[in-house]
């Protein structure tokens, strides 16, 4: 349910609603809007007598909202949210670029690149501390070593980072260091996780499961909503098919259907979607062409000694010419870098 509020309650008219959906044993959440507050609500398992609400001083509106993912719904909120991490702004008219190694393997490593990933234009550094893997004799990442190799990155750069979070029991670490937390393909439907998340209050990148329609991709994001935290970006990071030339199938047709039906931002991860450098640039183009606020992707000084995914990470001098393409197809689309 929604009650949407007229522009001219006072703060005691939305104190009062939002007291009787609290005593009603619901949970408000306050959705600040362009022209008007609407206050949604939910933890309701049956229908909600939507007249109490109706007839409360400075109510404009009591609206029930269809979809079974409310708060992550435009029509709980039409306008588009925007996330803001540091200087990157994802939702805006500006791309956000994430760019950086997909695990960070040392200090030298992340100092190589850096810089260059700033210069380039990226908005904010990405490196997996904690790595999910297929094998368990595989290198799992650097932990908390490698959290401090991104907290010295940021100070020497300005640019925030995001990491993967894999657990309950190391968030805490992570949040302590992370400026945005990272759900990876693997722990979408981490239902624990997600709402661990969303307590935290950081910024969120949800990616989507590999095997993932979209409703359970909206629901994900509903559960870190639901816990009072909206700052949450979703990524396109390729599904599974039956086609063998891709290691995954970029679905951009989703980014325009998520763009119609949700208010949050999403940016698309061609790096493992493609599998492959030489697809980065094509599906990166793509994806801003379809709409995607924003990209995510790898980048290594030297891909052919990466201990992971060596094949599908840039060189930073292709990253750059990448930019430079973005930047030449961005004002198409009415968007900038």
């Amino acid at each position: 349910m929604l009650v949407v509020m007229s522009k001219n309650a006072s703060a005691g008219d939305i104190r009062n609603v939002i007291s009787l959906i609290k005593s009603e044993g619901l949970t408000p959440h306050d959705i600040p809007g362009a022209i008007r507050t609407a206050i949604g609500v939910t933890g309701n398992t049956g229908a909600i007598h939507t007249e109490r609400f109706a007839v409360l001083p400075g109510v404009v509106q009591v609206i029930r909202v269809t979809s079974p993912f409310k708060l992550v719904s435009r029509e709980t909120k039409p306008e588009n949210t925007t996330v803001k991490v540091g200087n990157a702004v994802f939702g805006g008219e500006e791309l956000a670029i994430i760019a950086g190694p997909c695990a960070v393997e040392s200090k030298q490593q992340i100092e190589d690149v850096i810089l260059k990933l700033k210069d380039a234009g990226a908005k904010m550094i990405r490196g997996g501390v904690y790595k999910p893997r297929t094998s368990p004799y595989s290198f799992q990442g650097l932990g908390l070593k490698g959290l401090e190799i991104l907290a010295e990155a940021r100070e020497k750069s300005g640019l925030p980072f995001v990491t993967e979070v894999l657990d309950i029991e190391k968030l805490p670490e992570v949040a302590d260091y992370a400026d945005m937390l990272q759900i990876g393909a693997r722990n979408m439907q981490n239902f624990p996780l997600l709402r661990s998340v969303g307590k935290t209050g950081k910024p969120v990148l949800l990616k989507r499961g590999i095997s993932a329609t979209l409703d359970e991709f909206f629901m994900a994001a509903e559960y870190i909503l639901a816990e009072g935290n909206y700052n949450v970006v979703l990524c396109e990071r390729g599904i599974r098919t039956f086609a063998k030339h891709t290691r995954f199938t970029l679905d951009i047709s989703v980014i325009p259907t998520i763009k119609k039906l949700s208010h949050l931002p999403v940016i698309a991860d061609p790096s493992h979607s493609g599998g492959e450098r030489d697809k980065v640039l094509p599906l990166s183009l793509g994806s801003i062409g379809a709409g995607a606020d924003g990209l995510i992707v790898e980048v290594h000084p030297e891909p052919d000694k990466a201990m992971l995914d060596g094949l599908q990470s840039l060189y930073p001098k292709q990253f750059e010419q990448l930019m430079d393409k973005i930047r030449t197809i961005a004002p198409a689309v009415e968007r900038s870098l």
